[in-house]
């Protein structure tokens, strides 16, 4: 099923948040680096979890990880890694948390060989998802099949966040970068 026809099967309650999520950040183009990488976390920390988790998490996830601050999270030292360990407001897991500063240590790495996170993206632009995981799995910790897929999905890169017949694939096709025609 379908991300867009499973929020109707949802309580109410999670119903009004997946919608939130699915009319205005799912799918849709992300052009900050920041934000890419604050996606990326959020997948990463779905693994074995629902996404209704993260969405509820995600404003307690945004102020631990200081607003998801590439340069901050990439210096992050012990204490932190604790203080996060003893934040009830995120996902308590070791691997995901050193996963989220180490990446941003990689992204830091990209940004200075192709100028940003995005540009890095887009130059590798287009790959199946086979060869998206590969590369992934290569460059970043903690990133498997399912969380480079749907990372990918959600910030357009791969087809399937949303079916022809979703009100917002009308949106997301006219913010379609121009690369994506080609």
């Amino acid at each position: 099923m379908s991300y867009c026809k499973a929020i109707s099967t949802m309580k109410s309650a999670d119903q009004a948040l997946h919608a939130a999520y699915h009319d205005d950040k799912y799918g849709f183009p992300i052009h900050d680096d920041n934000e890419l990488f604050c996606r990326l976390i959020l997948e990463i920390n779905q693994a074995g979890l629902s996404w209704t988790t993260i969405l509820k998490k995600q404003e307690t996830f945004r102020k631990a990880y200081h607003d998801f601050n590439i340069k901050k999270v990439s210096s992050y030292k012990e204490k932190d890694i604790n203080r996060l360990l003893n934040d009830a407001g995120i996902i308590r897991n070791k691997l995901k948390v050193k996963a989220a500063i180490e990446n941003a240590k990689k992204i830091i790495v990209l940004q200075k060989e192709f100028g940003s996170f995005k540009k890095w993206l887009e130059s590798n632009h287009p790959l199946s998802k086979e060869q998206w995981t590969k590369l992934f799995k290569k460059t970043f910790y903690f990133t498997g099949g399912e969380i480079v897929n749907e990372f990918l999905m959600s910030i357009g890169y791969l087809p399937g966040a949303h079916e022809p017949s979703c009100p917002v694939y009308k949106k997301i096709i006219k913010q379609q970068p121009a690369w994506k025609s080609k």
